[in-house]
């Protein structure tokens, strides 16, 4: 059986309600290293995950922009995390990994992140986090397809509004409201 708008907006309400959460979080929670920004964390995963990789998979893969990337790679950099090497089949562009600082940091802070989601998690079964992962995951696959296939475009559920014809400005086909 299909998702109904109806169960498809209560999930939606409950990720929007998890991700301020996370931000409140994210932002009142100590920093694992004083040198690493938070913000960071997806760049540095992504790293770890891939190995030597240049700046703009990066920033594709992380749905981010170049520049963002870029800056987040030369504080990583300077900090010891990262290293630098030319691209093999392109000289102009560079590849990042992990330096032996950017294992230890990251262990470090999977750990403390872990040890913080394990008590978060105390009341839980294995078997519902594994579910729950396993969902999660899937949710994420799904919205990383539609992002990559939309590219900049708005979702095709979105039509310009008579008052913003002209001016690019797209809004809901529907107005949202509790019942959507």
């Amino acid at each position: 059986m299909t998702v109904s708008k109806d169960e498809a907006n209560d999930l939606f309400h409950a990720l929007i309600r998890l991700q301020k959460l996370l931000l409140a979080a994210k932002s009142s929670a100590p920093r694992v290293n004083a040198a690493l920004d938070a913000g960071a964390y997806p760049t540095l995963f992504t790293i770890a995950r891939l190995g030597p990789v240049g700046i703009s998979d990066i920033a594709s893969l992380v749905h981010s922009d170049v520049s963002t990337v870029s800056r987040q790679v030369s504080s990583l950099v300077a900090h010891g995390f990262l290293a630098k090497q030319s691209d093999p089949s392109d000289g102009r562009a560079s590849l990042v990994s992990l330096t032996d600082a950017g294992h230890d940091v990251l262990g470090h802070v999977q750990h403390v992140r872990g040890t913080w989601f394990q008590g978060l998690l105390d009341d839980w079964e294995s078997d519902e986090a594994h579910e729950f992962t396993t969902h999660l995951q899937r949710l994420s696959e799904a919205l990383d397809r539609n992002l990559r296939d939309r590219g900049d475009a708005p979702p095709a559920a979105y039509t310009a509004s008579p008052a913003a014809a002209g001016r690019g400005t797209a809004t809901p086909a529907r107005p949202v409201t509790k019942e959507n």
